[in-house]
């Protein structure tokens, strides 16, 4: 458990102040998260607004793109 007197990182903070509008749940992402990396490998202009947009506000479903990304790289 984090120390709730721990100030926290300017990540974040940065994170939690994110516009989070088209809003997608982390359940959809993670529907949508393999097309999405293989999309983006195959075209790195790809753009799919509501999950990146989700991924910028969500290190649980960021981290898990990355790990997806490194493993199909």
């Amino acid at each position: 458990m984090t120390d709730p007197h721990q100030p926290l990182s300017p990540d974040a903070i940065a994170r939690l102040l994110t516009d989070t509008e088209p809003y997608l749940s982390c359940d959809e992402c993670f529907a949508r998260i393999d097309e999405y990396v293989e999309h983006t490998l195959s075209d790195p202009s790809y753009l799919d607004v509501p999950m990146d947009v989700h991924l910028a506000g969500c290190a649980v479903c960021a981290e898990e793109a990355e790990t997806l990304t490194e493993l199909l790289s």
